[in-house]
Order: C-alpha cells, then structure tokens, then sequence
C-alpha cells in the first residue's frame, strides 16, 4: 500500500467534499500532493459516507479505485448478514474490500480473510487494524485453494465476481467466479454454514435447480430495490433434526434505515395458500415491496393479509378495509376502462401522474406518450388486468406507509 505524506493526507482531509474530476484537472497547482491518490481516497470516502458510514467516520482508513466501492456491500445489508450467523470461526473466501468481513467477523471470535489480490490485501490489513477487528487474519492467496486445505469453521462466507472477461456483469451461479454450484459438497464439508451472496437478478428457482443444500433464502431489498440475494447452505447429515426442513425463504424490506418485519414463507406455503381474487377494485390498492415481489408469495400475501388479488398476473391487491400490507398503499380514487370517455373523465385535471404497468400489454413510456402524462405529481395510475381479463387504469393518492422499528445492530441479533 502506497505511503501517503504528511502534505497528501492534510489536502484529502482538506478537500474530501470537493468534486474529484475538478480536483484531478488542478494537479499543476500542487506539485507537493499526490493528486491522483488523493482524488482516489476522496472518492472513496465520498462513496463511504452514504454507503459505509461507520468506516467514513473513522480517520485513516484507506480506499480502492473506484471498482471496488462500487462492488462492495453498504453497511446496512452487511449488518443484516452478520445478523444471520454467529459462533468461534469464521471464514470469507473472497475478502474484496473487507465490508461484509468486517461486520460479519464481529460476531465470531476468529476469522480469516481470503484476498488474492495483493493490494486490497493491504488495504485490509490497514484498515482492519484501524476498525479494531484484530480476530481477523489476512491470507493473501486464491479463496478456492485456500478452501481445499483449511481446517473446518463454523461458518464461510462467499461472494463470487459477477463480471465476466470483459467486464460485463453475469447473473448465473455457473458464470460467476467462483462457481459455487462446484464447490458446493465441499464448501458444506468445510463450514457448518454456507452464506453466499448471488446477484438479486438471479431466479430464485434456478438457484434451487443449481444447489442441493440450501436451508435459507433471504431476499433484501433497500429502498424498494433488491439489493442482494443471500443463499445460506447447510449439509444436512449435520442437523439430523432438520433434515425434513423445508427451506424458509425470508422476504426483507429496509426503508429509510428502517426494518420492516419479515415476510417469510416456504413454497409449499405459497402453492397450498387460498388465493381471492377481487371482482372490483376496492377503497385500497396495494402493490408489494421489491423483496416480496422478486420472493414470488403472491398467493399467500392475500391469503395472510387478508386483501384480495386483482388478477393471478397482476400482483396488485385491494381491500375496503386498510391493512398493514408490507408495501407501497394507496386511496383509490377512480377506476377507467379505455374507452375514449371513460380515460376523459379519469385524466380530467391531471397533466403529470406517476405511473406504473403492472400485467399490461404496453410499457410506461408507450402509455404515457397515449395518455399524454408528464411525470411527476401527487396523483397514481397503475395500469393493470382485472379478474375478468379486463384492462383498467386505476388512479390513486399514495398513503405514508405506517411505521417500522428503527434498524440497529440489536435489532438483528438473534433472527
């Protein structure tokens, strides 16, 4: 790892708010600094401070180019997989920037990590030293070889590149780096538990096609968008009592730094689920959360809420009653067919609308150009199917979505 001057380090300290490509344009006027190691931890800690805040808080600690930070996880959904796990060993095969290592390593009384690139290596070192991990143990070497001849832990952590030669991001377990579906008889030989970060891309059930010792699914969406797909393995012979176990699949929204509660369900839960499908729509419309719709419980969400469906492709629900549903709510106001009149009467007064298509023959932008819509505003359109096959624009008014417990580490300990 490069040493840093005196000099460097007061200009980054100094300049770490400023716009990187203004500063990179300046390094004439700085002949003592290392403008483009400067620009590089100035960006780093300007990625770190929305997505890894507790590390930007922490003085001294060193970053990568700016591949890296972008790969890496935000510290929010490493808690959330530290939350998962738990004993006296731990491993991660495939080290990267050490975020998720560096929360996961904190409840576990040893740990190692596996880089094989020498220079994140030493960032890791650093900066582990700094964040006062020292349980962790730093090998720089191949995460595959190293898992051949380690000695079993408790718990191995991986999380394969999803890039290919050229750069270009993969989806498929087979055409991740390292690919698990391999490795798997001997990764749960090695650790009495398996965590696996996948792409949030991947179909659920073509990771079920892929592995055979998957006990967990754990879906996290921030925000209302799926950020990470975590797959726990486990070697059966191990837990005699769950060998019967049906995998668990754990639907989970953080919003504004809140955690909802879980949804969490199995696929036999969701083929057996009794299902009402409504024959108009009522006061309320519901659309379900990004981790709910990618986890695939469409049936049981009406069953368990009480709501009813609008369509069995539609994944819109309604009910006259509000309910606690775990996503976006909205009052309905009015409810169009297509006919020319009927959109008249809808549109009436509104310019700019946000809308969504949900099981409906045109996109967004097709029907927007149609209804001659801006975006924006207060006012809702979902365009969609009824029970019936008939196409509907239903236009609302968005409802606060009702509160959720603050998200602190304790508040994952234990799930």
């Amino acid at each position: 790892m490069k040493e840093l001057s005196t000099e460097t380090l007061d200009f980054i300290q100094a300049h770490r708010n400023d716009d990187v490509r203004a500063l990179a344009l300046q390094f004439q006027k700085y002949p003592f600094i290392d403008i483009p190691e400067a620009v590089v931890q100035i960006a780093g800690w300007q990625v770190a401070e929305k997505k890894i805040p507790s590390w930007a808080q922490c003085e001294g600690i060193r970053y990568p180019f700016h591949l890296s930070m972008e790969q890496c996880s935000s510290e929010i959904t490493a808690r959330y997989k530290a939350s998962l796990v738990e004993g006296e060993t731990f491993a991660d095969l495939t080290g990267g920037l050490g975020v998720d290592c560096s929360f996961i390593a904190q409840r576990f009384r040893n740990a190692d990590y596996i880089e094989r690139q020498e220079a994140l290596c030493e960032l890791a070192v650093h900066n582990f030293a700094l964040l006062g991990l020292t349980q962790i143990r730093v090998h720089c070497t191949d995460g595959v070889e190293y898992l051949r001849r380690m000695a079993p832990v408790d718990c191995l952590f991986l999380d394969p590149a999803r890039r290919d030669s050229h750069g270009g991001k993969t989806v498929d377990i087979a055409d991740c780096e390292p690919d698990i579906s391999k490795l798997e008889s001997l990764l749960v030989a090695k650790g009495k538990r398996v965590m696996v970060k996948l792409s949030p891309m991947l179909d659920i059930a073509q990771a079920f096609r892929a592995l055979k010792y998957i006990s967990q699914i754990h879906i996290v969406a921030v925000n209302n968008e799926c950020k990470e797909l975590i797959i726990l393995l486990e070697n059966p012979l191990l837990y005699t009592e769950s060998i019967e176990k049906e995998v668990s699949i754990s639907c989970e929204q953080i919003v504004d730094n809140l955690l909802t509660t879980p949804f969490v369900f199995t696929l036999s839960e969701e083929r057996n689920a009794v299902c009402e499908y409504a024959t108009q729509v009522g006061t309320y419309l519901y659309e379900p959360g990004a981790a709910l719709l990618k986890g695939g419980a469409y049936r049981l969400l009406a069953s368990r809420y009480g709501v009813k469906k609008l369509h069995p492709n539609s994944h819109l629900y309604t009910s006259d009653e509000r309910v606690g549903f775990p996503g976006r709510c909205f009052r309905v106001e009015a409810v169009s067919g297509f006919g020319k009149k009927e959109l008249k009467t809808c549109l009436q007064g509104i310019g700019k609308a946000n809308l969504t298509v949900r099981n409906f023959p045109a996109s967004v932008a097709e029907l927007r150009r149609k209804l001659k819509l801006k975006e924006g505003g207060d006012t809702y359109f979902f365009a969609t199917t009824l029970k019936d096959g008939e196409k509907a624009l239903i236009r609302c008014v968005k409802i606060s979505s009702r509160p959720a417990p603050p998200l602190h580490e304790d508040t994952f300990v234990g799930r």
